[in-house]
């Protein structure tokens, strides 16, 4: 079984993040007030479809009442048509019948003119759960038959805690640094995560997993060119900075994710040097080896590092992937930023 089928959340107790909606949630169903139709939005892998299988169960939906359909390939009217029909036969075993509907986003418009009547008046025996990464394309005369819920995006410290309490219940270690570069590398997605974690396991390399073998089993940037790309910014070396985005470029890094690695050690080298009070935070993200070396080189950061070098470096990191030449928005950052203070 796969790690996201293994553990994904079977309770509400167990969704993690989402707490303003699973207050409402579990209140309407202590309450008696459930309604007949609900919109769940929000990215991949933030636990749209887990959270409707749970609130079904908990209205006391047995699987033989429990539809779910896909409309990433069906989409069409007739599929609908089909739900149409069927939500006028009364549940086999339970109270209500549940229909979820996953990337609802994707049903065609004919699709949607065909649901609007029973998504407004189902019988009383019927709940629809929409899920969509799309609101947008959502018709707003769906939207406005709804209860509506945005699922958030977990941060990188979320999915770091994450990823360590699945290796741990896989018998394995995260170290600090592989634990940050895996929630990096999951990229605000609960499941997208998982999948990473699975990889890194199944390698079996060993019990406790260091950096570097996260580094050689997904293919992410080696870090010791994000090193390179901070000491270029500090000591003002653009002809090693350029180089490390060439190597990066040779090893076929993702430029997105290669990106995000420095944008975030940068980030970490400027709170070091304006002393804010996060040394420990830092410390406990990166490990030990690689927080001396961003100690010594907060040290070493003067002109060199402000609040507009991050700002060039975040656009770099938005702008990454864009175009045809992925490595550029990098190298227009190295030389913006080099130069500026030269």
């Amino acid at each position: 079984m796969s790690l996201y089928r293994k553990y994904r959340p079977q309770t509400f107790e167990e969704v993690i993040g989402e707490e303003h909606i699973i207050k409402v949630l579990s209140g309407a169903i202590k309450n008696k007030n459930i309604s007949h139709a609900y919109l769940f939005s929000g990215s991949r892998g933030t636990g749209k479809t887990s959270v409707a299988r749970i609130f079904s169960r908990e209205v006391g939906t047995s699987q033989n009442d429990l539809y779910e359909l896909d409309a990433a390939s069906s989409n069409g009217v007739d599929d609908i048509r089909q739900i149409n029909e069927s939500v006028h036969t009364l549940p086999f075993e339970s109270k209500y019948k549940v229909y979820i509907i996953d990337e609802a986003h994707m049903l065609s418009k004919s699709a949607w003119n065909a649901f609007l009547k029973t998504l407004e008046e189902p019988p009383k025996h019927v709940i629809f759960i929409l899920a969509t990464t799309e609101l947008e394309k959502v018709p707003e005369t769906v939207i406005s038959r709804c209860q509506t819920f945005v699922f958030k995006q977990p941060n990188q410290t979320v999915l770091k805690e994450f990823a360590k309490d699945i290796s741990k219940k896989e018998g394995t270690t995260l170290e600090p640094d592989a634990a940050e570069l895996v929630a990096l590398l999951g990229d605000g997605s609960f499941r997208d995560t998982h999948g990473i974690l699975e990889k890194i396991i199944s390698s079996g390399k060993s019990k406790k997993i260091s950096r570097e073998e996260v580094e050689a089993v997904t293919g992410a940037p080696k870090a010791e060119l994000v090193r390179n790309i901070l000491e270029s910014i500090v000591r003002q070396d653009l002809k090693k900075g350029v180089e490390a985005v060439h190597e990066a470029t040779k090893a076929n890094a993702d430029m997105k994710i290669f990106s995000k690695m420095i944008l975030e050690r940068l980030r970490f080298v400027f709170l070091l040097r304006l002393k804010a009070g996060m040394d420990k935070y830092i410390e406990d993200s990166v490990g030990e080896d690689d927080f001396k070396f961003l100690q010594t080189l907060s040290k070493e950061a003067g002109p060199s590092l402000t609040s507009v070098t991050l700002l060039r470096f975040i656009t770099a990191s938005e702008d990454a992937g864009r175009t045809s030449i992925p490595a550029l928005a990098l190298e227009l950052a190295l030389s913006d930023t080099i130069g500026q203070t030269k």
